[in-house]
């Protein structure tokens, strides 16, 4: 992470005020939560919607250990007497300290975005550079216009390549987190119908995402989903400064699937490059294609695939993705209880669809958030794609989620799905269904908060 002295942060950060009574003061680290200070901090105050953490500077320094701290212009009564960098903003002063120390390492770095499967592609490809690299990773969700700074900060001096999931709400933000970054490789997963709430259209989510490809660096390369038409057409006739490879299911992408055979715990795998077959220890099809995307940016960076099997064999998924557990009756448990949209909903119950060795098949299902206005139809047309012979039982969560139990009814039939507006009472209910030969889905938007129900059955 970094580690310089209080002038040195002063001139990266673009600080305003006299601060050489404190210039030897050493910083180790930033932190921007009062509740996650760690010793020799730059603690970051942010201006919120209900709390300022200016607040707290003058108690992080005396009292949590603390070195130092920013503090913005326009906030009144800076402690003088300790010390702190004024500079005009401390959102804009902490990107800044980011840009500074990214640009003084050398350091490599893979930028992933996508609608579904940023995090579990960013996982896979960090420990298929392990193999080579000291690698290190964007770390839970830090993944915006502060959590991309902060994982940029804790980079050690040593590190040689850098993983970062860029996320977005808005157009111009994945823009700005690929200037931050500079990568020298950019994976693009998928465009999905996340965010369309607030871009409007997929057309117009694939023009954000495709923001990645501003800040690449020379000779760079350009990964993307292949069967995707919105970025196959877009990319068609690229002439700039990176190289182009595709992944995906149909023959026509540098990259792609031969034979999948399905086990317990993942998939084996081949690929028509090469004669080598790969397991990957994660359920379902969709997360193959993520693992082809893995594949192709640590071949760029000089990995073999004679190397990636040891990289999937040690690999453990951020939690709450396709997280694989057991229930108190011995039941399986799938936890996919992170995020939700139409088409990683839809994938998910395709997987748990056409698993073998199950007696019964259960669905536990919540609301997708952030669809914008036909968010009730993509909700029924979940429920209407089911197919009664492969699906047992289904139970719903939330409003929105009304509208799957609603198309879920007319291919299951009214006895078959159960809605549910108390998590509680769900899981009661739920422990009713399920034994030793009964697979359980849980699946829904970040929001819904329905790792509770998995908790509930373990």
């Amino acid at each position: 992470m970094i580690e310089k002295s209080l002038a040195e942060i002063a001139k990266m950060a673009g600080g305003l005020n006299d601060v050489r009574k404190f210039a030897d003061v050493k910083v180790k680290g930033v932190s921007i939560d009062t509740r996650k200070m760690e010793a020799g901090n730059l603690f970051v105050p942010i201006k919120g919607s209900r709390t300022d953490g200016h607040n707290f500077v003058a108690d992080v320094i005396e009292n949590r250990g603390a070195s130092a701290a920013l503090w913005q212009k326009d906030v009144p009564s800076p402690p003088e007497h300790l010390p702190v960098i004024i500079v005009e903003d401390t959102t804009t002063a902490l990107q800044e300290l980011a840009r500074s120390y990214r640009n003084s390492l050398e350091i490599k770095v893979v930028g992933i975005t996508g609608s579904n499967g940023k995090t579990t592609t960013k996982d896979i490809t960090s420990n298929l550079l392990a193999q080579k690299y000291k690698v290190q990773k964007t770390e839970g969700n830090f993944n915006n216009h502060l959590g991309l700074p902060l994982t940029l900060l804790r980079l050690r001096e040593d590190t040689e390549v850098a993983v970062l999931e860029m996320g977005m709400s808005s157009k111009g933000e994945i823009e700005f987190l690929s200037k931050l970054g500079r990568p020298d490789a950019v994976i693009i997963t998928n465009i999905g119908e996340s965010h369309l709430l607030d871009l409007g259209s997929r057309e117009a989510i694939a023009d954000a995402k495709l923001e990645i490809i501003s800040g690449l660096k020379e000779n760079g390369i350009i990964i993307y989903h292949g069967d995707e038409p919105l970025l196959r057409d877009r990319l068609q006739n690229y002439h700039g400064k990176g190289i182009l490879k595709t992944f995906g299911a149909s023959h026509d992408n540098d990259l792609y699937p031969v034979a999948i055979e399905p086990w317990e715990n993942g998939n084996q795998f081949t690929t028509n490059l090469g004669s080598a077959t790969f397991f990957l220890p994660v359920l379902g099809n969709h997360n193959i294609l993520n693992a082809l995307a893995a594949m192709l940016a640590a071949e760029f960076l000089g990995v073999s695939f004679e190397q990636m099997n040891d990289g999937f064999a040690s690999l453990k998924l951020t939690k709450m993705r396709m997280e694989l557990s057991e229930g108190v009756h011995g039941e399986k448990i799938i936890n996919d209880a992170y995020n939700a949209s139409p088409t990683s909903m839809n994938a998910a119950i395709d997987l748990v669809a056409n698993l073998t060795g199950y007696r019964r098949k259960i669905l536990v299902l919540g609301d997708m958030l952030e669809l914008g206005p036909l968010e009730q139809e993509y909700h029924y047309k979940v429920g209407t794609s089911l197919d009664a012979s492969k699906v047992d039982y289904v139970f719903t969560y939330g409003e929105l989620s009304e509208s799957i139990a609603r198309g879920a009814k007319e291919m299951l039939g009214e006895n078959r799905v159960f809605v549910f507006h108390d998590k509680q009472k769900l899981s009661e209910e739920l422990k009713k269904y399920v034994t030793n030969e009964t697979i359980v889905l849980v699946k829904a938007s970040r929001g819904m908060a329905l790792e509770e129900v998995v908790k509930a059955l373990q």
